[in-house]
């Protein structure tokens, strides 16, 4: 089989990486340019150093991306952890067309930050779609899905790199042989199912200690190890990183107010939220480096009757 991958990144090293473990042909490797100080580009560094022609393009939509992708002469497009919009006068070159890996069982959670709200939203499953790209946002015929269970403890972290990552390796090899074979199906979307997020950057992270306990530790699993959940102290901010959730059964029994410390133990300090505490764990103060909660704390004067978030 002969392919050109698309991606970036840890993910599409490792789809390219895949393909070439196997025996397949990968003719070229297409990612975004790297801004200025960004780390280097995995799958670009690992495309150069195996001697492959990597094309990095300020965009796909133009004639140079669709003269590059048309001599290569591939028989299927591989799109792994794409940021860059492809078009369907890129996508359709390939003899077999294109295939695309989203973080997500689709319908449901289109969009750049599927895995962390699925976990933010108190999801039980997520999974993992192949599909076909179309000029909408992660809106074309499935192809393939694999499904996982999200733990109570589960992390954006621990979902991504432990299951959704290898699994998603795996399932683009098997989509392309099926497509390639043309044993595949391609089955529409219910659009009455759709959901679609956005990024959840800094302004969605930020932690409300007057929210429901479990939606804040909902909000801390689905943002470790990024974006980080986030809090402040005298105006400074605290990413939270690694908790745990203590809920009570009556409103007697929760301990402070939203936002105070309690206590500080030997391993971690709590924090009250609505109808319970978070214990803080592990957390970053801005001007730190990430430590234990009560390192932290002894760092920079948390303590109990400390009010975080104002």
């Amino acid at each position: 089989m002969k392919v050109a991958i698309i991606g970036q990144q840890d993910f599409g090293k490792a789809v390219l990486e895949a393909f070439l473990a196997r025996g397949d042909e990968v003719a070229g490797v297409f990612c975004a340019p790297e801004k200025e100080g960004a780390r280097p580009d995995a799958l670009r560094v690992a495309a150069q150093e195996k001697g492959i022609k990597t094309f990095q393009l300020p965009s796909l939509k133009g004639p140079d991306a669709q003269a590059a992708l048309r001599d290569l002469n591939v028989d299927i497009g591989i799109m792994a952890y794409v940021l860059q919009f492809a078009p369907q006068e890129f996508v359709n070159i390939p003899k077999h067309g294109t295939i695309q890996y989203h973080p997500s069982l689709l319908p449901k959670y289109r969009g750049p930050s599927a895995i962390g709200w699925s976990i933010i939203k108190g999801e039980k499953e997520t999974g993992l779609s192949i599909f076909r790209p179309t000029d909408g946002l992660d809106e074309g015929p499935v192809i393939l899905q694999k499904s996982t269970s999200i733990s109570d403890d589960d992390t954006l972290g621990s979902v991504y790199f432990d299951r959704l990552f290898p699994l998603g390796v795996a399932a683009m090899l098997e989509a392309a042989n099926l497509v390639v074979a043309g044993k595949h199906r391609e089955i529409a979307q219910d659009e009455s199912l759709a959901t679609y997020e956005g990024w959840c950057r800094a302004a969605e992270s930020k932690i409300n200690w007057h929210n429901h306990v479990d939606f804040v530790y909902n909000l801390i699993r689905g943002c470790s190890p990024a974006p980080g959940a986030w809090t402040t102290l005298n105006g400074k901010k605290i990413q939270v990183f690694d908790a745990k959730k203590h809920a009570v059964r009556t409103f007697g029994e929760v301990k402070g107010k939203p936002g105070e410390v309690t206590h500080v133990t030997d391993t971690s300090f709590f924090v009250t939220a609505q109808g319970g505490q978070i214990e803080v764990i592990k957390a970053k103060h801005e001007e730190g480096k990430k430590a234990s909660g009560p390192e932290l704390a002894a760092a920079f004067g948390i303590a109990a009757g400390t009010t975080l978030g104002t």
